[in-house]
């Protein structure tokens, strides 16, 4: 098991990112560890508050927010699908009207294969 802390957390239990951080320092002592000091103002609860991490638990990617949260493949089928039009968003705004309860729900189509343009086509 790792000792690699994975994020930073307010007491409200808010995940710290980078936007949040108002100061970061070291405080470097001659015997025992040192540690990085993050002073951050919530986003949920707009409180201040300061966290002592041990240096060798720090990496800078602990205040990065991940934002990718999709498998590769299915980034993959969502590129192929290309963007869309306004006429499915009319289409699914109808849909979304005449609905009047979940159980008449179809599963959704097969997804259709779009050919992209490449940018030296115009």
């Amino acid at each position: 098991m790792s000792n690699i802390r994975t994020s930073v957390k307010c007491h409200c239990g808010q995940r710290v990112i980078s936007r949040d951080v108002m100061q970061t320092g070291y405080y470097l002592r001659l015997f025992g560890p040192s540690y990085v000091y993050v002073k951050y103002r919530c986003s949920r609860c707009r409180k201040l508050g300061e966290q002592f991490i041990k240096q060798e638990e720090w990496e800078a990617g602990i205040l990065k927010d991940s934002t990718e949260e999709l498998a590769q493949d299915d980034k993959e089928r969502f590129d192929t699908l290309g963007a869309i039009d306004i006429n499915e968003v009319i289409d699914f705004h109808f849909a979304l009207e005449n609905l009047s309860t979940m159980d008449g729900l179809d599963p959704a189509p097969p997804a259709k294969k779009v050919k992209q343009r490449s940018s030296t086509e115009r």
